[in-house]
């Protein structure tokens, strides 16, 4: 991972924005928060919406973390995060149906299970906890577009091809026959395991150009 290959001092602030978006990926690299990925990535405007909520969770408990860290004893560390992140998870839950009362209740109980996401207690646990608050807010920032790009990047092969539209939006004619098992949720592990193939396969390639010009 960008922490572990390089010193401290030649971390840069722009490669703490940008890991989560390629090199540590919180879905296409660890493999986290599988569970809002797979269950609501249906539709684009789902996405997307689960995608700045956990964004904004990310970010608010990253600066909470990173302020108080050396306030918060060790033993009640874990305890203290959950409760951080859960009082911005409450916050998001009435946000949201104040804002679209639809959308809340097609993303269900998934916007309460942010609590549990490992993608946010991770970073709380390995990163704001340990880092000054500028690096936490980038980190946070850098992890929540990893994550919102990455359940889009579902969300938009999900709905073109499991309804025929984009955020709503028809795409095709009356013609067009949808792809019903892409809706389901059989249709995202197909969908997450072709993306993991590409994103994989891209981090190889460009890992093997790295090595051919170094030697």
């Amino acid at each position: 991972m960008a922490d572990q290959q390089l010193p401290v001092s030649e971390i840069t602030d722009m490669d703490t924005l940008l890991k989560g978006l390629w090199k540590e990926n919180p879905v296409f690299v660890q493999v986290l928060g599988m569970c809002p990925v797979l269950a609501v990535s249906n539709s684009v405007v789902n996405c997307l919406v689960m995608g700045l909520a956990t964004t904004f969770v990310l970010i608010m408990s990253s600066i909470f973390v990173s302020s108080f860290r050396k306030l918060i004893p060790k033993q009640v560390r874990i305890a203290t995060y959950i409760l951080i992140i859960a009082t911005f998870v409450t916050v998001a839950d009435y946000v949201i149906p104040a804002i679209s009362l639809e959308v809340h209740k097609s993303l269900g109980a998934f916007i309460a299970l942010i609590v549990v996401n490992c993608v946010i207690l991770g970073r709380a646990e390995a990163f704001s906890s340990r880092n000054t608050l500028g690096k936490s807010v980038l980190d946070a920032v850098g992890m929540g577009i990893g994550f919102t790009f990455a359940i889009l990047c579902l969300g938009v092969v999900r709905e073109v091809l499991g309804n025929g539209t984009f955020a709503g939006i028809p795409l095709f004619g009356p013609d067009f026959e949808p792809w019903v098992v892409m809706i389901l949720p059989g249709g995202a592990f197909f969908v997450l395991g072709g993306w993991l193939l590409l994103f994989n396969w891209l981090r190889e390639r460009g890992a093997q150009k790295e090595k051919a010009k170094a030697s």
